[in-house]
This record gives C-alpha cells, structure tokens and sequence, in this order.
C-alpha cells in the first residue's frame, strides 16, 4: 500500500480543478506501458480531491498488483489467479467511487431503471477525453461494471446447507408467528422445492450455481410441463415457477446473509408464462338448500365437522379460519353474536385485512351454539379438516362438478352478497379483501352486518342436528 510523503502528493491543479496525476512506478513498468496516470477529480475543492486521490491511489495499487500476480506461473497458478481478479475487483470498485459512482455490474446498468445513471457514466468518461488522453481501460471498466465480482471459491456451503441456515436464522422473522402447523407446511414446501433441485443438479455448493445450472433446471421442468404418455399429468407453468422462485428467493436470501447482496442471482427473471389457474365456481343457492342442508345428510359425520360446514355457509370464512377459533374469539353473548378472526403470536392468518369481525346468523349462529368453546379436536389442523371435508362430499355426491370444492362455500358467500345489492366496502370487509375505497369507518355496526346478511341467510331447516 502507498504511503503519501506529503498530503497532496498525486494532486495537480489545471485552472480551477483539481486532477490525479501519478507517475506509473518503476517496478509496474513491465506490466503498464503508460508513463502517467491521469484522472480528472471533478471538483475544485482541495479536501474532496484528497479524498478521491486516496480512492485511485487504493485502486492503482489494486490494480498493479493484480497484473503482477496474474504473470505468477507453477503450482499456485490457480490461486495467484484468484487472487489476481479479487485485486482488480477490488481496484474496479475503489476506482468507481472516486469518481463518484458506487460499482455496479454491467447487467444490472442495463435495466431501464438505471439507464439515467449509465448515461451519466458514459459521460464522465466523453468529458474527460481528448486525442491525446483517452479514457483509460481501467475507467472504463470502473463506470460501466466490466470487472466480475470473484467467486467466493472458499465458500463450500452446499444448498442443503445453505437452506438449513436459511430456516434456522435467515428466515426466522418469517416462521416466528406461525403455529407448529404453519411452520410445517412452510418448510414442506420449501423443502419440496430444494429437494428438486438437488435430485436434478446436485447438492452444488451455493456459490458455484451458475446460469447454465438454473437454465438446466428450468429446462428439467419445461420437459415435465410437456405430456409424454396419454393420460400423463404435465406439470403446470404455476408449479413450476414457485420450485424455481423458492431457490431464487434461498440464494438472494443467503448471500444477502452474508453481505454479498450484489451478487447475479442465477434464477434471475426465470419464469414461465402461461395460465393454469382454475377458477372455483361457487355453489348455487338451491344447491345449497336441497342437497348440503338437506336433514339427515351429515347426520354420521362427527358433530364438529358438520358445525364447521354450517358456519362457512354463513360467514365465507377460510376453513382454517373456523377449526381455529378459540373461546375468547366467539362472542355469543353479545347482542349481536359474533366471531372475531385475529392473529395470535403462535398462530398467522393470511392477510392483515382478514382481520374481522362477522356477526353469525342462520345455521352458522346455530352451529356455534352448539359450539361455544370452539373446535379444540381440529385446532392447528385446518388440512385435516379440508381432506375430510373433500372425502365426506364426494361420497355423498355434494359436489355438482368437479370443479367444486369446499372452498366453493366462499366464492358462493361473496356471489350472493353481491346479488343482493350489499354494500362494496362491506363485502369486502366480511370478505377480509383489500379494498381501494377510503376507509370512512370500520365496516358499520355488528347490527348493520346482520341485517345485510339476513338478507342472504338460508333458513335453517327443522331437523337439522348440531351436536351429538
């Protein structure tokens, strides 16, 4: 490292403005074949010189470092070589920041939103031209992001290894306020999606996944997106893309981790186009009336199950949502009795608007009176609920196509309050849906909601049984 002799050692004053000017050292003659090095500092200001002569001076010496490692020849070739492109890695970023500009690889300046600050480089280099001093290759590839970061080569970390740290300190934030259950079904899926990979590429370490790696992923999962056999189920473009984004999201995660967050992800704006998205059609109204609330038709199913179907009927709520009710959330003694659906610190629910209050009536105001203290057998166990459900609808041909499903029972909740003329901003709110309108007040009275609902109530039928 070069010590100054004195503090404005390299600096040359031209008319008003200050300027780097060093003579190459004797012992880089043989590797630099300029005599001088010259750099307009773009300020008339001494200490702001100084600063930015102390920048290129670090950078110069990074530089002439690096082209005299790269001439090492022998056993140590490999490392010398390495640590040859770390110097003009390092020398590249030193030399962007004097003037003025953070580094920034040349894919990421080619993005529409950084186009305004690649102008602004190229120009730097135009304005500090001329015939006889053209702009040095070492600028150039400063401004305009031309020198690859290193690779981390003693970065062994492997992607289990990596996903491992992810779940247990990258992600934390994520998992905190989710049940045992939650947590399960978020690290299957992840889990799912690295497991994949690993079965496909291999159990690379994390720093060695390059492009030709993901592209080679991504063309194992256009293969199975393809039908090979008759009656073969292709993968669709959506499940696709989550396997591909949960390892783009594991990378940008760990080596933000690490503090390496300009690294190229690999998995980088790879997706697929194209809709696989079925829509779930609602249950019709006399559906719901002849057949699902017809006396008798759950009477052999568990009492709970059968309370659980009649409370989504009347509050389009998530089935998660209802099996994990607790005591304090069922308000039956109100004047207008209600649920309250709340997130708990060991418990998340999907959005911030799902939080709500929806008064109970019809079958669903029955169903909780048989119900009061919750359903504590099927609490944390919402997938149980939903596959049980599913089974118990089938056998009973409930479902009048084959697009139905019990989330059916929300879309159709939401299909009637509309028909019936409710209001948007309570629709949404019932609904727990995100709504544009300004909030002018909370949604109206709990009674204000049960008179729009009674609108849209089902009759509860005589000789329907609640409870056991």
């Amino acid at each position: 490292m070069t010590v100054l002799r004195h503090s404005d050692q390299f600096l040359l004053l031209r008319g008003e403005r200050w300027h780097y000017h060093r003579r190459v050292p004797a012992k880089f003659k043989h590797v630099d074949p300029r005599t001088f090095v010259r750099v307009g500092l773009d300020t008339e200001v001494l200490k702001v010189a100084r600063m930015r002569r102390d920048a290129l001076v670090e950078a110069d010496d990074a530089y002439w470092t690096s082209l005299l490692l790269a001439e090492v020849e022998g056993d140590s070739a490999n490392d010398t070589a390495k640590a040859a492109a770390a110097k003009r890695y390092e020398s590249a970023n030193a030399r962007a920041m004097a003037r003025g500009f953070a580094y920034a690889p040349a894919e990421t300046l080619g993005a529409s939103a950084e186009l305004a600050d690649l102008m602004q480089r190229i120009q730097l280099l135009e304005w500090g031209t001329s015939p006889a001093h053209p702009p040095s290759m070492q600028d150039a590839e400063a401004l305009l992001g031309a020198v690859p970061a290193p690779v981390a080569e003693d970065d062994k970390t492997t992607v289990s290894e990596a996903f491992q740290l992810y779940l247990d300190e990258i992600a934390f934030d994520e998992q905190y306020n989710k049940s045992p259950k939650q947590k399960y079904s978020w690290e299957k899926t992840k889990r799912t999606s690295i497991n994949y990979f690993i079965d496909v590429i291999g159990d690379l370490p994390i720093a060695a996944i390059s492009r030709d790696d993901a592209l080679s992923y991504r063309n194992w999962w256009m293969e199975r997106m393809i039908p090979r056999e008759e009656g073969e189920k292709p993968a669709k473009p959506n499940t696709a893309n989550r396997h591909i984004g949960n390892m783009r999201t594991l990378h940008e995660a760990y080596f933000s981790h690490k503090g390496d967050e300009e690294r190229l992800n690999p998995f980088r704006k790879m997706f697929f186009k194209g809709e696989s998205r079925v829509d779930v059609p609602p249950f019709e109204d006399d559906w719901v009336r002849s057949k699902i609330l017809a006396p008798g038709i759950f009477d052999d199913l568990r009492w709970e199950l059968r309370c659980i179907i009649y409370v989504l009927i009347e509050t389009g709520c998530r089935t998660s949502e209802i099996c994990n009710l607790l005591p304090e959330d069922i308000k039956l003694k109100a004047n207008v009795p209600f649920i309250r659906i709340r997130p708990r610190q060991n418990r998340e629910i999907k959005t911030e608007t799902s939080i709500r209050d929806i008064p109970l009536v019809g079958v669903a105001l029955e169903a909780m009176r048989a119900a009061p203290e919750g359903f504590e057998h099927y609490r944390d166990r919402g997938e149980l609920v939903s596959a049980n459900l599913m089974k118990a609808f089938r056998q009973r041909g409930l479902f009048p196509t084959t697009d139905h499903v019990i989330y059916s029972f929300r879309h159709a909740f939401e299909k009637r309050m509309l028909e019936a003329g409710l209001d948007y901003g309570l629709r949404c709110t019932l609904m727990g849906h995100k709504t544009d309108r300004p909030a002018y007040g909370d949604g109206g009275s709990m009674a204000y909601r049960r008179d729009e609902l009674m609108k849209i109530a089902h009759l509860v039928p005589d000789g329907l049984k609640f409870s056991d």
